[in-house]
């Protein structure tokens, strides 16, 4: 099945492996704000969105929370460090790099999780990654503490 893009009444190539290389690398490994607008019609209008800070249902709320983003970082970059799919699922392990005003760059590791539905729209993302071990790893003193406290109260 054809999956058509809303804006151009065109149809869209089904979602693989390199198609989410090349859409994501255009979303991000810009110079400057990324832009998430080409990727946005592969999104179901029920889209569920997950990460360790947020979740997010349906489109509109989805774009807003990009649109968030954006505002607040100076730059975003994202580097895809492997990729792999199976039946309506694409999972992709990656390095994002956030440029916030008058902080040094942050470096973020983590992976997403794309599940597909059978027209071949992304229904859920989950995002998963450790935002303050990241975070903090740049933070003088914190470097050290932040591990010990988990060793200590996480095992």
């Amino acid at each position: 099945m054809d999956i058509e893009d809303p804006n151009t009444s065109t149809p869209l190539p089904p979602l693989n492996e390199e198609l989410v290389l090349t859409l994501w690398s255009r979303t991000y490994n810009t110079s400057g704000k990324p832009d998430w607008s080409h990727i946005f019609p592969y999104y179901t209008e029920d889209i569920i969105f997950q990460d360790p800070i947020q979740r997010v249902v349906g489109k509109t709320d989805f774009v807003a929370m990009c649109n968030r983003l954006t505002k607040r970082c100076q730059e975003l970059k994202m580097d895809i460090t492997s990729i792999a799919s199976g039946e309506n699922l694409i999972f992709m392990q990656w390095t994002m790099t956030m440029v916030f005003r008058k902080t040094p760059s942050t470096p973020i590791y983590g992976c997403t999780k794309l599940s597909l539905n059978s027209a071949g729209l992304i229904m859920q993302q989950r995002d998963y990654y450790d935002l303050w071990g990241d975070i903090f790893a740049n933070v003088p003193g914190m470097k050290r503490a932040y591990p010990r406290f988990m060793r200590k109260h996480f095992g």
